[in-house]
């Protein structure tokens, strides 16, 4: 980033300064009280022409060695830790996200607020021996983090996991991060041009697990590129531990890049606050097989009281972005493979099969200001529509957001419309929704 050099720059005007002060006032009272020799003055103005010459004209003074390993502090990147020999990297960083809505039902009668810090998480990214071996750790501690999963275990832990590196072409891991299926999950909840995702991906998204996983990447920012990502991973979501039923997860993902990749890594930030100055687009397609999932989303949701079932979900996605405007849409959906039956256990759980279609399109005005549309359908099959109590579920969703470090620090505001058809009577649910958010992040 353009800041970073000017960064440690003023880091190293700031301890010349405080060094220049602390020598001037021991001098100076040095002194006052007598205990120079010869004459005060003089000893003091060589001291200070001596100090200069060491630190300030190329000199390799102690304090000049502290400041030259000053961390690197810059808004969005962290605070960087580097020893002189490079034998390890760690950078530190923080966000979170205050939060404030309000939702209404059809007569504009308030119905809750919510206000809460909705996301507040400590992240730990480097290498240790080599940069090959990379390392990620994410911690949340917001209760919406932490809320207990169903089989009791705690839900702070969201990444931990270890990758090997050998260039950036490839890459394998092993421990718990995102599995790589649909595009609005593995986008950072800090990089949302919505207060919070879609509806279609509350539901239909994969979200955190344990396992395996591999990377490829091929091509640049100018010709054709594509990248191949898959896991083989426990099943049950983060934090599960270990599951009572034999099988696993298997995701596999393919990304297109017909006019070249997005710079900055636009491809896992919504909307385009870099600013593409040529067209970029991607097109990709992604599926996960969870063999005996015990859980009613596969790697999400309540545990199937003594059952377990074969879960299949399948993603198609599209960005395209082109000088502050941005187009995605977002295709999921889960199966059953093998049955056509509805899955639902003796407490009433079941596994929502069906689709859902997320479009999104937004445009920046001078790279600070974004206007924002979504419109988010879901469609449950036949067989599942009696217990969602609905054959469709319409939520459109209009956001403005002020950008003032990029994702880092911004404003939110959006309001929501929700929509459900046939629905039966005397059923109600909330119509319409307004929330306010603060993202900060260092």
């Amino acid at each position: 980033m353009r800041h970073s050099g000017y960064n440690r720059k003023l880091s190293y005007v700031v301890m010349a300064f405080l060094s220049l002060s602390c020598f001037f006032a021991s001098n100076l009272h040095a002194a006052v009280e007598g205990k120079e020799d010869g004459n005060p003055e003089k000893r003091s103005l060589d001291d200070i022409e001596t100090f200069i010459a060491d630190s300030l004209d190329g000199g390799r003074t102690d304090m000049m060695e502290k400041l030259l390993n000053l961390p690197n502090i810059e808004v969005g990147k962290g605070v960087t830790f580097r020893p002189k020999n490079d034998s390890y990297e760690m950078t530190i960083r923080f966000r979170m996200q205050n939060m404030f809505g309000l939702t209404f039902n059809r007569n504009m009668n308030l119905t809750s607020t919510d206000a809460q810090v909705k996301r507040l998480r400590l992240r730990f990214d480097g290498y240790i021996f080599s940069p090959k071996i990379v390392y990620s750790i994410q911690l949340g501690f917001s209760s919406y983090d932490t809320e207990v999963i169903p089989n009791g275990n705690m839900n702070l832990i969201r990444d931990a996991i270890v990758y090997y590196v050998p260039s950036p072409k490839w890459n394998i891991g092993f421990g718990q991060t995102k599995i790589k299926a649909n595009r609005a999950r593995v986008n950072s909840s800090s990089a949302l041009q919505f207060v919070d995702r879609s509806i279609v991906n509350s539901e239909f998204g994969g979200d955190r697990d344990f396992g395996f996983f591999g990377e490829y990447n091929y091509g640049e920012f100018d010709s054709f590129a594509l990248s191949a990502k898959g896991s083989i991973t426990l099943g049950e979501g983060r934090n599960f531990n270990s599951s009572e039923v034999d099988g696993l997860a298997y995701t596999g993902r393919l990304e297109l890049y017909p006019m070249g990749r997005f710079h900055a890594n636009g491809e896992l930030l919504e909307g385009d606050v870099y600013g593409e100055k040529s067209v970029k687009m991607m097109l990709a397609g992604a599926y996960t097989f969870n063999n005996n999932a015990v859980r009613t989303q596969g790697m999400k949701g309540a545990i199937l009281d003594g059952m377990h079932t074969n879960i299949g979900s399948y993603y198609f996605d599209f960005i395209l972005k082109y000088r502050g405007f941005a187009f995605v849409a977002d295709y999921m959906g889960r199966h059953t493979p093998g049955t056509s039956q509805p899955i639902i256990d003796g407490n009433g759980e079941f596994v929502y099969t069906g689709c859902g279609l997320n479009v999104q399109t937004s445009y920046l005005f001078d790279d600070k200001w974004e206007v924002a549309l979504r419109n988010s359908t879901m469609f449950p099959t036949a067989e599942v529509q009696p217990y969602v109590n609905y054959s469709r579920f319409n939520q459109s969703t209009l956001g403005v957001t002020r950008y003032i470090i990029g994702h880092s620090l911004k404003v939110q505001l959006d309001m929501s419309y929700n929509y459900r058809s046939e629905v039966p009577a005397g059923l109600d649910y909330d119509r319409w929704m307004l929330r306010f958010q603060i993202e900060l992040g260092l």
